[in-house]
């Protein structure tokens, strides 16, 4: 491996971390206690290259040539998926209050992912959608079991598959 394709890694990882960092620290600069900017920053840069160090061959890995991509692929997944939250979120609220019928169930599906980041990514948006939660993962076949609050959940997964299209869009398996 190259020194130049280490060090764009490296630089890649801590910036991503750092503007992560930032990102779950802003609100910091809120509070009634008195502000230091050079100390908050010196955390986040400190917190950023340790992250960095122990994660940079695993976040970015060097048999991938298309990294930009993927990363920019991957921001606009995280824009849709906020999205994707926020309505189930409010499928959840009304299915809570009764207005809409709860009928859990447990579902298996197959995907055609096979590469461990979009498995991972995939698994994880499923758990992060509220009303559903990822139970099993089988890499070797692509198969996932799924905990469901309602049919509508499952059948988004199991039938309209719009998320697993995303993921292998943002990760060059479509």
């Amino acid at each position: 491996m190259s020194r130049e394709s280490r060090t764009f890694r490296f630089v890649l990882t801590f910036c991503i971390m750092f503007i992560f960092w930032l990102l779950l620290s802003w609100w910091t600069i809120y509070l009634i206690e008195p502000f230091d900017l050079t100390m908050l920053l010196s955390k986040g840069v400190l917190a950023s290259l340790i992250v960095t160090c122990l994660t940079y061959e695993m976040f970015v890995p060097s048999r991938s040539e298309k990294v930009l991509l993927k990363l920019r692929r991957f921001l606009g997944y995280i824009i849709w998926e906020l999205y994707q939250i926020v309505l189930a979120t409010i499928d959840v609220a009304y299915r809570v209050v009764g207005t809409l019928p709860v009928d859990p169930r447990i579902i298996e599906f197959d995907t055609t992912l096979r590469s461990d980041f979009a498995l991972v990514t995939f698994a994880n948006s499923i758990t992060l959608t509220p009303g559903t939660i990822t139970i099993n993962v089988e890499p070797e076949r692509g198969r996932y079991m799924v905990h469901a609050i309602a049919k509508e959940p499952a059948d988004s997964l199991e039938v309209d598959q719009t998320m697993q299209k995303y993921v292998g869009y943002v990760f060059l398996e479509e």
